[in-house]
């Protein structure tokens, strides 16, 4: 699943190829993707131009020139997938073998594909989504500030201070792993970072967050703004074919301590990296590292 890093490399660059094009149409191949809204608000969005694109953990806010906001969130398995005439560019979820061809270009729109925006110049962004876990909405600002509001502090915006995460930890007896997790208390953080973050910390994920020690906060604090930051810089984490909004690979997975390599020593002192269940999602550790 697409965590910060994915989605704000594909925010960056999707706004090189969408910024102030003029929307011409809108499809709507799935209308789960839409839930309970009105399809026919979606259609009205002809002749408007996507004037910036915002983001909020791993939800993607599209900021349309009417001052609407039109959300996409990627959830597990949603793609989007850029045609510019020939070229395709894509980001998300990573493609299966079996789907490869039809979703990076030899068919499009394709069996998953559930919201199609078309822009001037034959310019198409589709969102494309295996399980039909993401979804596509129509708000206006006031509701896209609510929706904001329920999400935590996120890394690398100012929101994100020590104290904050200090009084977060405080008192609350869940594992560690299930706080970082919960978008509403820390925004943006997924599996993979959580992993790799609290190895860095040396704190073994299970531990109740409230027992970690002022120094313990202090250095989980420098090692998820160093991660988020290196993740982001080399263009996230890539499994299977995994590739951007701008074709490329995602290049930090060579540089991953624990994430996916259960069975495996570990760098730092030779014990075997297990995979365990920590609040109900897979979880790497070095029992020996990490206390």
């Amino acid at each position: 699943m697409p965590e910060l890093p994915e989605v704000e490399t594909i925010r960056a660059d999707l706004k090189l190829e969408v910024l102030n094009k003029k929307i011409e149409k809108i499809k709507i191949l799935d209308e789960k993707v839409i839930g309970k809204d009105n399809k026919e608000k979606y259609y009205k969005l002809k002749d408007l131009k996507i004037i910036e694109i915002e983001r909020q953990g791993k939800l993607l806010a599209f900021v349309l020139s009417n001052n609407k906001y039109l959300l996409i969130h990627l959830k597990m398995t949603g793609q989007l997938v850029f045609k510019n005439n020939k070229d395709i560019i894509a980001g998300g979820h990573p493609f299966s073998d079996k789907d490869k061809k039809s979703a990076i270009g030899y068919i499009l729109p394709n069996k998953h594909t559930r919201f199609i925006i078309y822009f001037s110049s034959n310019k198409v962004l589709f969102f494309n989504d295996v399980r039909r876990f993401g979804y596509v909405s129509l708000v206006n600002k006031e509701q896209w500030l609510k929706i904001k509001n329920l999400y935590g502090p996120e890394p690398l915006k100012k929101d994100f201070i020590l104290v904050k995460l200090q009084n977060i930890f405080a008192g609350r007896k869940a594992p560690i792993k299930a706080i970082l997790l919960n978008q509403k208390l820390i925004s943006g953080l997924g599996n993979i970072y959580v992993d790799e973050s609290l190895f860095l910390a040396k704190i073994d994920p299970r531990r109740e967050a409230k027992s970690l020690k002022k120094e313990e906060i202090e250095e989980l604090f420098k090692v998820i703004l160093k991660i988020i930051k290196e993740a982001i810089k080399y263009r996230g984490t890539t499994f299977s074919d995994y590739v951007d909004s701008k074709g490329k690979a995602g290049n930090f997975s060579n540089r991953l301590k624990v994430f996916g390599r259960q069975g495996q020593k570990c760098f730092k002192c030779n014990n075997i990296i297990k995979k365990i269940k920590v609040a109900g999602r897979g979880t790497h550790v070095c029992e020996n590292c990490q206390k």
